[in-house]
């Protein structure tokens, strides 16, 4: 048996994401084990998940995923197959509550998936310059959508002793029925640091033992734990049936997965398919390695921050021919948006301009503003590594470079965003590597990963 709760804002920049880390680190130590999942397509935040709680974080989104692929998600990390069952799933939204593709439905919102599984939502509130105001908008929230199920709220970033007692007032007084499960002081010493893309990741060491602590103690301080908890209901999660597929059942393909400081973007969801259609999966670190692993039959180059490191990735000049005479000899490649980056010829930064593996013939510059933002849905224009011509998979596109080709080529991808109009986005390809801007969710068409499987099998055939 176990609970969940979905800690939803009521705007971007509400605060859901400390809270978020708070609520984990805290549940943490009391000997809780507490499964992560993040509401949308973010890949900074899950990471920041991992580090508090030691586990996984899974993303869930509407518009990437259909309400089947986004439960089986949720169950597969909840199953007690697992070598140790989570007590307490903690999903963290994304932008306010409602927010997500639609102005006029859920789509795409925490609001969405809250629904989805049935989880009480953990309201969190910017309580900054008003008190009896606070109700209003609590009222507002919990009453909006009469499906959804609040297990009360939390107001954030309160001044003093004296504004907490207004906000408890205020909620005494106008809704009496939702609990206020804490109020947070302010406490820009937890704040965490950012930059272009978001939060500085968890790859770089921003949440160390100790920030974890005060994060963990600014929780037990101000919320409620106890009565909280005790009101959410729980759940039972049978294990799932094993699935078996034509890859699996013959001879595993060793797929190389980046992982590293620049290449920390990755849906862990993508890798647990491959590995159920037949995948074992091998990481290695561009940074740091000088070479691939040994007998890999295939590579898969995550996102990441390669602009961040393009001086070291281009001093190891061993791991990027490594890479290349890789790519040149047929294997199977799939890189997406700073994994494509490494496979441009340069990345031109501020600074200057760095070598990376020259498989695709394109030169990648660093801009002062985003390039792409938003959802995008691909399908293909030709037969590739991801499958057959016509093959569709939806994914999300954020990045500040752009791209100069040196010589002209034909898209793999047709590209459209959440409303259906097509995009510049272009799908690269050459042999058997395939690279965009574009992250995929393999959830969103799990014949993705199968296909890249089977073109790992096919050409370990070719060169036995």
């Amino acid at each position: 048996m176990t609970k969940t709760i979905v800690i939803g804002g009521t705007q971007s920049g509400s605060g859901k994401t400390l809270i978020s880390l708070a609520v984990m680190a805290a549940l943490t130590r009391r000997g809780l084990n507490v499964q992560p999942f993040k509401c949308g397509p973010d890949f900074i935040d899950p990471g920041l998940h991992a580090v508090v709680t030691g586990n996984a974080s899974i993303n869930l989104d509407g518009w990437m995923l259909s309400k089947k692929a986004c439960i089986a998600a949720y169950e597969n990390a909840m199953s007690p197959a697992k070598k140790t069952s989570p007590d307490i799933a903690v999903i963290e939204g994304v932008m306010g509550l409602f927010d997500g593709a639609s102005g006029s439905e859920d789509a795409g919102s925490t609001a969405q998936i809250a629904k989805w599984l049935n989880a009480q939502v953990l309201l969190v509130i910017d309580g900054r310059s008003m008190a009896r105001s606070f109700a209003a908008i609590a009222h507002g929230f919990t009453t909006l959508d009469p499906e959804l199920t609040f297990i009360g709220c939390i107001a954030n970033r309160v001044s003093s002793p004296n504004h907490t007692s207004l906000v408890r007032e205020a909620m005494k007084t106008y809704c009496p029925d939702i609990l206020l499960a804490g109020c947070m002081p302010r406490n820009d010493a937890i704040t965490l640091p950012s930059r272009h893309l978001g939060l500085i990741t968890a790859e770089e060491g921003v949440l160390n033992a100790e920030r974890i602590t005060a994060l963990a103690d600014w929780a037990e301080e101000n919320i409620d734990f106890d009565q909280m908890l005790s009101q959410l209901p729980e759940h039972k999660f049978s294990t799932p049936p094993k699935k078996h597929s034509k890859s699996a059942s013959r001879k595993k393909v060793r797929i190389a997965v980046a992982k590293d400081a620049a290449f920390c973007f990755c849906y862990p969801d993508n890798l647990r398919i491959l590995e159920e259609n037949g995948a074992e999966i091998v990481h290695f670190s561009p940074l740091a390695d000088t070479a691939l692993p040994k007998k890999i039959d295939g590579l898969y180059l995550p996102g990441g921050y390669p602009e961040l490191y393009a001086e070291r990735l281009g001093l190891n000049a061993s791991m990027r021919s490594s890479i290349r005479t890789f790519s040149k000899s047929g294997n199977p490649v799939y890189a997406e948006c700073g994994g494509f980056m490494y496979l441009a010829q340069q990345i031109t930064t501020e600074a200057a301009t760095y070598p990376m593996c020259d498989v695709f013939n394109i030169h990648c510059t660093m801009d002062k503003r985003h390039r792409a933002l938003g959802y995008r849905e691909i399908t293909t224009t030709a037969d590739s590594i991801l499958g057959n011509k016509g093959t569709t998979a939806r994914g999300h596109e954020f990045h500040y470079s752009f791209t100069e080709e040196s010589t002209a080529h034909a898209s793999l991808y047709k590209v459209t965003d959440r409303k259906g109009s097509e995009t510049s986005t272009s799908g690269y390809a050459t042999q058997n590597t395939v690279g965009s801007y574009v992250h995929l969710h393999f959830a969103s068409q799990p014949s993705v990963a199968k296909a890249i499987v089977e073109a790992c099998l096919r050409t370990r055939d070719l060169h036995d």
